[in-house]
């Protein structure tokens, strides 16, 4: 299960920050491809993804999108390009099952 933490008011950006959403690649593509459904795994969650992605990294507003999804801790879907394990990581939350490797010492 995922822990939520309480986002203050003081932290969310002003309504003026967020005016980069109108011009964002994905408001033209169904919202689906970047928030998953419920219990979608394997194969067809990355896939999924790995589209989503490929649709952020042409958008103009990539970088806002981003930053938005970390100041404010979004927890789910596809945001500037990163997924909820891309983010996860980021922000310590523990995570990031895409990358489960440790690394040795020689």
């Amino acid at each position: 299960m995922r822990a939520y933490r309480t986002v203050r008011q003081s932290d969310l950006p002003e309504p003026e920050e967020l005016n980069w959403r109108l011009a964002a690649t994905c408001r033209i593509v169904s919202p689906a491809l970047f928030f998953h459904p419920t219990n979608e795994r394997g194969p067809k969650r990355q896939k999924r993804i790995h589209e989503a992605k490929k649709i952020c990294s042409q958008c103009p507003v990539q970088r806002p999108c981003r930053d938005y999804a970390l100041a404010v801790r979004e927890p789910f879907g596809i945001w500037g390009g990163m997924s909820e394990e891309d983010r996860d990581r980021i922000l310590g939350r523990g995570r990031g099952r895409a990358d489960n490797t440790t690394e040795r010492s020689a």
